[in-house]
């Protein structure tokens, strides 16, 4: 199973009240809604590995050099020179290390890889995984992964993490007429404005969805703007061909890398805290509670 990880504290960040504190008043919402949410996850699919997959970079600069729309707008605004930073809520920021530590303390594997995302990391433990892969997070990028054949999945959450939409190939044909294979190339025409993708100006997901269907893929497709006798639409070859510079590159930034230089680590499910004693100040610390206490109780199963 590969966490999502900031996927997942986001959805505990806004679902779980801000009146959940620690004892000196601080929000710990975030940290006690995905601690909840790993235990609904170990709980219900039992998974015998778990990797808590992190954003080293959650803006890379080899994507932002090819599209530099890319995520733009998610920059927090900050003086000029200064490193881009995501702009993230003001009582989140600070949890995110909490939840570092309390993941580490527990023995939970947490991997992030110096100049990629959270995906890139999810997406290359899943081409190294030699059995079934549950991948949980609330980003349809990762739709991509999606492989019958090989037993990868992923859990969308649609309620907490305990209602999952429990994502197949035929789920992804059902709901978007293509593949997993095939989600990459429907997402790069569609565009996406919630990662500054434009998209190819005029395709929407149901013509996208239909070229891919007549066509292939997006090599297929590109491939048909060049042939005469392809039955493309006097419109549809002209944005194709317009949008060429973006069709060039955008694979890139759009598929997940499959080739992160992962760390070695040990990605089974700890039966016992790695770390008791600076788990026990964390949970006094934070006021972890009921929340570490379910969590330690399942895993100890």
């Amino acid at each position: 199973m590969l966490l999502d990880t900031a996927s997942l504290y986001f959805r505990a960040y806004f679902g779980v009240p801000d009146s959940v504190k620690a004892p000196d008043g601080t929000p710990v919402n975030a940290v006690r809604g995905l601690l909840d949410f790993i235990d609904r996850l170990v709980k219900d699919h039992r998974p015998e590995r778990l990797v808590a997959c992190m954003d080293a970079d959650w803006r890379p600069q080899w994507r932002v050099d090819l599209i530099p729309t890319y995520k733009a707008h998610r920059v927090a605004e900050e003086h000029e020179g200064a490193p881009d930073e995501e702009e993230v809520p003001d009582t989140l920021a600070p949890q995110v290390p909490v939840i570092e530590d309390v993941l580490d303390a527990i023995g939970i594997a947490r991997v992030g890889v110096a100049g990629y995302e959270a995906d890139d990391v999810i997406g290359t433990f899943t081409a190294r995984a030699e059995g079934p892969v549950d991948i949980v997070t609330g980003d349809r990028d990762l739709y991509q992964l999606v492989d019958d054949v090989r037993g990868i999945r992923v859990l969308y959450p649609l309620k907490g993490v305990g209602t999952l939409q429990l994502t197949d190939e035929a789920v992804l044909r059902e709901k978007y007429g293509v593949d997993g294979r095939g989600y990459a190339d429907l997402a790069l025409l569609r565009g996406d404005p919630s990662d500054g993708l434009p998209g190819v100006a005029g395709i929407g997901e149901k013509t996208a969805a239909k070229l891919l269907a007549q066509f292939g893929d997006l090599a297929g497709i590109m491939a048909a703007v060049d042939d005469p006798g392809a039955k493309l639409t006097p419109s549809q070859r002209k944005r194709l061909t317009e949008a060429r510079p973006y069709v060039a590159v955008a694979p890139k930034v759009v598929r997940v890398a499959g080739d992160v230089p992962l760390p070695d680590v040990d990605t089974a499910l700890p039966g016992a805290p790695r770390d008791p004693v600076a788990l026990q100040e964390l949970a006094r610390r934070w006021g972890l509670g009921g929340s570490l206490e379910r969590l330690l109780t399942t895993l100890g199963r």
